[in-house]
């Protein structure tokens, strides 16, 4: 029966019920949000829309335990905005043929694909770097970085532009990342789900329930610098598909101060 208005303690109360059903048979089989979507049906709610007072400082995130796979924490291009950075600097200035050119797409589409961490260097050069005295997340670029297999495209690369750090480099400022991320990931009840297949078909187990309040730029920074909140570009010349901040599993709760396990 579809729920209407809840408290907290109601919604703490139906996912403890929920996590005591045990194997579950998936909702949407074939769907990779499978796990969110089935537990929305359980609880008889819109997709993410928590019907509970204040409903809009408070996120239900679902993840399967098992995956690898990142999670988008939400898109946001970089500074300065004006340039278009993406579009106007980096693909024709450092991109490279895309694979599918002359396929699928024209013969002279171009790729910038690169998913970048603030622990090591993507084998083309780009890291992030925490800037704490300017209070930017920056992306640079390493020349010397590059790996050996890329020595094409970074004589390319030369000839463009030279193979100086980027100027201006682009960055996301403190402030705009924490309204942006604050906004998007104030508190959330985080669940976590066992899956396995039965004849074929997807169960899931909701075997951990927390919840998680007051978001922290700072651990949202040092989760940057330990490799674990990735920035991933992803534009083709047709298309730039946005920037995104990904998590890795299972990293989620560091991002807040107040963990508590249901």
């Amino acid at each position: 029966m579809p729920m209407n208005i809840l408290t907290k303690e109601d919604l703490i109360n139906a996912l403890c019920e929920i996590r005591n059903k045990g194997w579950i048979l998936n909702a949407r089989q074939g769907n990779a949000g499978g796990v969110g979507n089935t537990l929305e049906d359980l609880l008889g709610i819109e997709e993410n829309n928590l019907p509970i007072p204040n409903a809009a400082e408070w996120e239900l995130k679902c993840q399967r335990a098992s995956s690898s796979s990142l999670t988008t924490l939400f898109h946001m291009e970089p500074s300065p905005r004006a340039i278009r950075f993406v579009p106007a600097v980096f693909l024709p200035k450092y991109g490279w043929p895309h694979q599918q050119a002359g396929g699928r797409y024209p013969e002279n589409e171009m790729s910038f694909r690169q998913t970048i961490n603030g622990l090591s260097r993507t084998d083309r050069g780009f890291g992030v770097i925490i800037d704490r005295k300017l209070r930017k997340v920056v992306i640079s670029f390493d020349s010397r970085r590059v790996d050996a297999r890329h020595i094409g495209w970074l004589k390319s690369v030369e000839e463009k532009i030279g193979l100086d750090e980027l100027n201006p480099q682009p960055y996301w400022g403190f402030d705009d990342l924490f309204h942006k991320a604050g906004t998007k990931l104030l508190n959330c009840f985080y669940i976590q789900a066992d899956v396995k297949r039965v004849a074929g078909r997807e169960q899931f187990r909701y075997s951990k329930i927390m919840m998680l309040r007051r978001f922290s730029l700072e651990k949202f920074l040092y989760t940057i610098e330990q490799g674990d909140i990735l920035v991933d570009f992803d534009a083709r010349t047709g298309h730039n598909h946005g920037t995104k901040f990904r998590l890795r599993q299972n990293t989620f709760p560091s991002l807040y101060t107040e963990v508590t396990e249901i």
